[in-house]
């Protein structure tokens, strides 16, 4: 049995009907290049200055490491591992490979944690990504390893894509990804869902438990209850009962729900590697929201 014979077989004991439906991703060895002079390099400036803006943020980003608190550092890091899941997970293995299938749920989160990646949406993506696999190491490879090592880690996003790419790229089908909404509502909307999801969410989230939120347990402060900072940022958005009880180890009056943190302590707690948790009894939260809180409690 050949190889291409194989690989048949192996979509089909995934449960593919129409195998020949997937081979957008599967290396074309017919492909032969243009014989002539290669078409001169076309800088796209724009991108250039993107990228040098990017660096240089990150640069700075890396500069500020040492004297940034670790709740900053913290929320660093997670916006890092969802990102890197709207590629790894999202464009990469699901959309331009199709290696599993995900529920809508998912896909809606791996599209924004694709946004929040700023790597192109994913139609563009997945495109480009099966015309490398399809066309590898050719004129036809957007990225091609051939033409050094900055040019397909960075250099093909500063520059026209070679003729043979954008040829290749259209005759790809991509029935797959026009038919999923999430991928198509992604790219209709990808430069808004960038602004907000890799910039703004980012940068004002922290802040909203400051913002926007109720105040049970003191109205007097600005500081408040924030369940989508909570979610986001592991239990961090419970800033009204922060403030008002700065010793409780758990930062809320729930426990471990949408409170990740409190939920490590309580493991370290566990295993003896942490002790003495010190937190707020009930009597005196119920003093203190008859006494200073907005109305909300609902505890």
């Amino acid at each position: 049995m050949t190889e291409s014979e194989l690989a048949d077989d192996q979509h089909k004991s995934n449960g593919t009907a129409h195998a020949d439906a997937c081979r957008d991703d599967v290396f074309d060895p017919t492909y032969q290049e243009k014989a002539g002079p290669k078409p001169p390099l076309q800088i796209v400036w724009k991108n250039v200055f993107l990228m040098a803006l990017l660096h240089a943020g990150a640069a700075y980003g890396l500069y500020l490491v040492p004297s940034a608190a670790a709740k900053t550092l913290l929320w660093a890091l997670l916006c890092y591992v969802v990102s890197a899941l709207g590629i790894t997970a999202g464009a990469h293995r699901l959309w331009s490979h199709r290696s599993y299938k995900a529920s809508l749920p998912l896909r809606i989160f791996l599209g924004i944690a694709n946004s929040m990646a700023f790597q192109n949406d994913i139609f563009e993506w997945a495109r480009d990504h099966r015309v490398h696999h399809k066309y590898s190491e050719s004129d036809a490879d957007p990225h091609n390893a051939k033409r050094g090592f900055f040019f397909s880690h960075i250099g093909w996003l500063l520059v026209r894509k070679h003729p043979d790419v954008i040829e290749k790229g259209r005759k790809l089908e991509l029935k797959d990804l026009m038919a999923d909404k999430v991928v198509m509502f992604q790219r209709k909307h990808y430069k808004m869902s960038v602004v907000l999801t890799c910039f703004l969410m980012p940068t004002f989230v922290p802040c909203a438990a400051h913002m926007w939120g109720n105040r049970p347990y003191d109205h007097h402060i600005n500081p408040r209850e924030n369940k989508f900072v909570a979610l986001s940022a592991l239990g961090e958005g419970y800033h009204n009962y922060h403030h008002t009880f700065p010793f409780d180890y758990a930062t809320s009056e729930f426990g471990c729900r949408v409170n990740l943190t409190t939920a490590f302590i309580n493991l370290m707690c566990t295993l003896g590697l942490a002790s003495d948790p010190k937190q707020v009894s009930k009597d005196l939260i119920h003093a203190r929201v008859q006494r200073t809180g907005d109305g909300s409690h609902r505890g």
